[in-house]
């Protein structure tokens, strides 16, 4: 394939000097492949700076074991170095929910493991501190997001402090950082010192107790607990979480302070959610959509799997326990406009390879698009982290008709043979009777045009548990809901004849899931007439409620007290009630809710009827 190589960001001196800069504002590390695509973080930074008219560069998965030459390589820039350690959390990227190493990486050329290290955040950081004291480094990503105050670390069983104490680093934004970035940058190009930017939104910095510093008088300022106190106290380690979930996803948030030793962590309130028109200007950037030309002939696995696909809108209200996604793109939906998602469209249909499939026409939770509150002054005053649960708020605008109509727009073009969805969709979104007849036939039709249209087959979606207490914890619908998604799966299939299959995702080992609740889940999904396929073990990550409650061992809004599994044997044996069919695992599961004194679990999961 003809390229031109000065439509990817320079990677190398070589490719500086093409461009014929005579310096770099802004030098950019990522632990990911250099791939020119709106779903690569480094990117979409990359191109946003590039906008701003900086000169910006880029290095991919540097060498941090050799003589750093991949940190010198580019010099000193002029403004800052920026770290964005990858799409997806390094620890989640490379170890097992049993803490196993994993041996391949799919943001890798060639799926291979080892091109970056754990925690690239922390390594990173400190090298280019080490190499250039006087440069200020900035941090970002969902791996800086996720630890910004104390957090548990569940690879090393630990409370560890905010990654940006750890890290070294100057300045950490959290969240979806082209806002904060953006007046970073024009703060700088005014002459402004870095030393003074303490007042920007979404930015966290590190400042001395009796150190003065410039912030915005209308912001309050809650102190949380300090590190050395959650370190001695988990009630405290828990209360913490409340006050940060909360003000994570509130409109008019407050400034988070924790203390540690004689510094203050000073974690700034987030920007507004994103309009329509800022996030269509992100994603009219003039990605190439490729992978840099350093790479041909290795595929990267992750490219190929979104390649083709389309983000619709950012952030997710649904407020799981066990998910990262409101603490680091918030609980509010920035979407697209719809010409902008249809651009989108034209563009990967051009592409060369492009063979009739979009493979994903979502978001974190693709029937989110274009949903918020109906009166936006509720909103404002609103401290739910979840607008699902317990209940779908009241003033929670449920109407799919503007996905509807998106989806209709895509299935006329005629380059376009199959769209599918393949992102999460929230049943419990679709299926919410809101006693308003015209929106709940609209929502009915939405839930029969995804089965009929844009499901590949399978179609995959995340009741996670069928106990209502476990749920409860997940902040997740009852199962009820899902026998019921069950029935209407199957009603559509038999009306337009089609052979498609439900394909329901499952947790084991969740905060306050015990056997007897994982015997539950097998004699359920036996009476459903499933065998599990889409299954994991729990694994705590950081700032998640479930992490807080496993670590902690309370729940942070009431402090009654949780149990999970925690060992290696107590996962395992939850895990096999999964697979209560296999033989192998039939007298072990029938021993354990022997001693459990639960015989009549055992005639039901092991009768003849049902199966």
């Amino acid at each position: 394939m003809d390229y031109n190589i000065q439509q990817w960001l320079p990677t190398t001196k070589k490719e500086v000097e093409q461009r014929g800069w005579k310096s770099i504002d802004v030098i950019l590390f990522t632990g990911d492949a250099y791939v020119d695509h709106p779903s690569f973080g480094g990117a979409v930074i990359g191109r946003l700076l590039e906008s701003l008219g900086l000169n910006v560069a880029i290095v991919p998965q540097p060498n941090w074991q050799d003589d750093l030459r991949d940190f010198k390589k580019l010099g000193k820039p002029n403004l800052f170095f920026g770290i964005s350690p990858g799409c997806m959390d390094s620890m989640v990227n490379h170890y097992t929910a049993a803490k196993r190493r994993r041996s391949d990486d799919a943001y890798t050329p060639g799926n291979r493991s080892g091109a970056r290290p754990d925690m690239p955040t922390i390594v990173y950081s400190k090298i280019l501190k080490e190499l250039f004291p006087d440069t200020p480094v900035i941090i970002g990503g969902i791996e800086a997001s996720l630890r910004r105050f104390t957090h548990y670390d569940y690879w090393k069983d630990s409370l560890k402090p905010s990654i940006l104490h750890e890290s070294q680093a100057d300045m950490l934004v959290y969240g979806m950082g082209e806002k904060p970035l953006t007046e970073i940058c024009r703060m700088l190009q005014r002459g402004i010192p870095f030393q003074s930017l303490t007042n920007i939104p979404q930015t966290s910095v590190i400042r001395h107790k009796d150190e003065k510093y410039a912030t915005n008088k209308k912001w309050q300022t809650i102190t949380l607990a300090s590190h050395e106190e959650c370190l001695s106290d988990k009630r405290k380690y828990a209360t913490n979480f409340r006050y940060i979930e909360e003000e994570s996803n509130s409109i008019h948030a407050a400034k988070l302070v924790q203390p540690i030793g004689d510094e203050l962590i000073i974690v700034n309130p987030p920007y507004p959610p994103m309009t329509t028109a800022e996030i269509d200007a992100i994603y009219d950037l003039p990605f190439t959509r490729l992978p840099h030309p350093k790479y041909r002939g290795k595929e990267i696995p992750a490219y190929n799997m979104i390649r083709h696909s389309i983000t619709m809108h950012r952030g997710c209200f649904g407020g799981c326990a066990f998910c990262t996604i409101s603490a680091h793109q918030g609980k509010f939906i920035s979407s697209r406009s719809e010409a902008s998602i249809l651009r989108e469209v034209q563009h990967v249909c051009d592409m060369p390879d492009f063979k009739g499939t979009i493979t994903d026409l979502g978001g974190p939770s693709a029937n989110m698009y274009m949903i918020k509150g109906k009166d936006h002054r509720i909103c404002e005053k609103c401290k739910r982290p979840s607008c699902l649960h317990p209940t779908v708020c009241k003033n929670l605008n449920t109407d799919h008709s503007h996905l509807l109509h998106l989806y209709n727009q895509v299935r006329r073009d005629t380059r376009v043979k199959h769209c599918f969805v393949g992102s999460g969709i929230r049943y419990d979104l679709s299926m919410h009777r809101t006693g308003n007849k015209e929106v709940d036939a609209i929502n009915r039709e939405y839930l029969e045009t995804v089965i009929r249209h844009h499901v590949s087959g399978r179609f995959k979606v995340a009741p996670e548990h069928t106990s209502d207490k476990v749920l409860h914890l997940m902040r997740k619908p009852s199962f009820k809901l899902f026998r019921e998604l069950t029935v209407r799966f199957n009603a559509i299939n038999n009306k337009e004849h089609l052979k498609q299959q439900i394909i329901p995702y499952f947790i084991s080992s969740h905060p306050g899931c015990s056997l007897e609740d994982m015997a539950d889940l097998a004699i359920n999904t036996k009476e459903l007439d499933f065998k599990l396929e889409q299954v994991q073990d729990f694994t705590p990550t950081p700032m998640t409620l479930a992490t807080d409650m496993y670590y902690s061992g309370f729940h942070p809004y009431s402090l009654r007290k949780i149990q999970s599994a925690k060992t290696e044997t107590e996962k395992k044996r939850q895990n096999i009630f999964f697979f209560w069919y296999k033989r192998e695992f039939k007298n072990e599961i029938i021993g354990i809710l022997s001693k459990l004194k639960r015989t009549d679990l055992v005639k039901r999961l092991y009768s003849n009827k049902n199966k």
